[in-house]
């Protein structure tokens, strides 16, 4: 959960803004809190009512929708007579659940008429795109959104159906927007990011097409001491004019997320994914060829229904060959309205459970692994926190994504340090300053 703070000087409109789920949502809760300030609201202190609540919800688990409905009741309860506004994709999915949820005046079904949601509540100046992020050392930029996929655990492409690309030149205007306030990392997000810039030629003869490798290669051009990360890439985009972009952009970080979900071939048919395991590693073979020293993170479901030993061994294998940094593990979550929730042989919680605690174990030996070819590189790392349990010490994150910690003190916060590897720990590589 993040909560957003509104900065602006005191006026008569309050507001609270919060945020549950993925960069998208963030990206988008961040675009209604400019549009606040714009319009006068500002944040409501701590022991304010605020006039408007804004609630971004995520419906990716049941858990996350049960986040959502507690948020707004303890919004209502703290704040008497607040009008809450509900976004994001459990108001889509479920918009009469939570339009009976106390305060709630309005649920935003469709994000595209949020604006003129907005306006018929007085809020008429909508900006284009972001110039913050608050309470960030990176920013993120929202791309693209939605799906057109159809992985049979996932309820994304119901709530947010079809293509819809942003336009390269608003892109490549919010950024060195965001680079010029000082942000030193931009993160490129959105549902389906590598499907950026398909909505825009596919059945349009004779335009010439603008892909996410144009995308970036473009952006690349903006001058300064900044660096560019991608949030994920499918393993199916991952090709010839993809790498020979990747390999010529300065700014691009070396670190890319390829979202492998199970390392079992029969696994992923039932998942309905567009790869075989052998192919997804050649992929990255060819990444490693091609690019300086390439990390590469993942996401990984323990437990989809049916899932053998055998092939959660599998899963297993495929991790370690692909040298994974960093895996994000998640326990399958029967999503309602979605056919894997109807497949027989539902793993047992407690069997999900225990692949979840293998796989992690796996991921912090893979990570010390890959934290241990660090050992004497210069790092550019972008202070993120001091370490509280380490006084005169700060922890940031470098190119290639790896957790680093070297000497620092709060000056170094938002900034870039150079350091060299000097150990590597199973959850972070020490440094010492150059």
């Amino acid at each position: 959960m993040t909560l957003t703070r509104l900065e602006t000087p005191p006026a008569e409109k309050t507001c609270q803004l919060v945020t549950l789920g993925c960069k998208v949502n963030q990206y988008e809760t961040q675009l209604v809190k400019e549009a606040l300030e714009k319009n006068g609201y500002r944040e409501a202190g701590e022991n304010e009512t605020a006039d408007l609540c804004v609630v971004n919800t995520c419906t990716v688990t049941a858990t996350g929708d049960s986040k959502g409905r507690k948020l707004i009741r303890q919004l209502s309860k703290n704040n008497p007579g607040t009008k809450i506004l509900v976004m994001g994709c459990y108001a889509t999915r479920d918009p009469k659940t939570i339009s009976e949820l106390p305060g709630v005046f309005e649920v935003v079904t469709d994000k595209r008429e949020l604006p003129d949601i907005l306006e018929r509540h007085g809020i008429v100046d909508m900006p284009t795109g972001i110039s913050e992020f608050e309470g960030r050392k990176r920013a993120y930029v929202k791309v693209q959104d939605g799906c057109i996929l159809r992985c049979t655990y996932c309820i994304i492409p119901q709530v947010r159906p079809g293509l819809q690309s942003r336009s390269p030149e608003d892109i490549e205007e919010e950024v060195r927007r965001l680079v010029g306030n000082g942000f030193k990392e931009i993160v490129l997000t959105g549902i389906h990011v590598g499907h950026f810039g398909v909505d825009t030629t596919r059945g349009k003869s004779g335009k010439a097409p603008f892909r996410l490798w144009h995308l970036f290669r473009k952006l690349d051009q903006i001058p300064g001491d900044w660096r560019m990360r991608l949030s994920s890439v499918e393993a199916a985009e991952i090709h010839d004019d993809f790498i020979s972009a990747a390999a010529d952009c300065e700014h691009l970080c070396p670190q890319f997320h390829p979202s492998l979900q199970s390392g079992s071939d029969t696994v992923l048919r039932r998942m309905k994914r567009r790869y075989y395991v052998s192919r997804f590693l050649e992929k990255l073979q060819m990444m490693r060829e091609r690019l300086n020293h390439p990390s590469f993170t993942t996401d990984v479901i323990v437990g989809f229904p049916g899932e053998t030993d055998e092939e959660f061994a599998e899963t297993l294998r495929a991790c370690e060959d692909a040298e994974f940094m960093k895996i994000h593990v998640f326990p399958f979550s029967a999503r309602k309205g979605t056919p894997a929730a109807t497949y027989e042989d539902q793993v047992p919680a407690e069997v999900r459970q225990e692949r979840c605690q293998q796989l992690a174990e796996l991921e912090r030996d893979l990570a010390q692994k890959f934290y241990r070819t660090l050992i004497d590189q210069e790092l550019e790392v972008l202070v993120e926190r001091e370490c509280e349990e380490r006084p005169g010490w700060v922890r940031g994150t470098d190119r290639w994504y790896a957790p680093v910690v070297c000497p620092g003190s709060s000056a170094d916060l938002g900034k870039f340090v150079i350091a060299r590897g000097t150990q590597d720990h199973r959850e972070y590589l020490e440094a010492e300053r150059i």
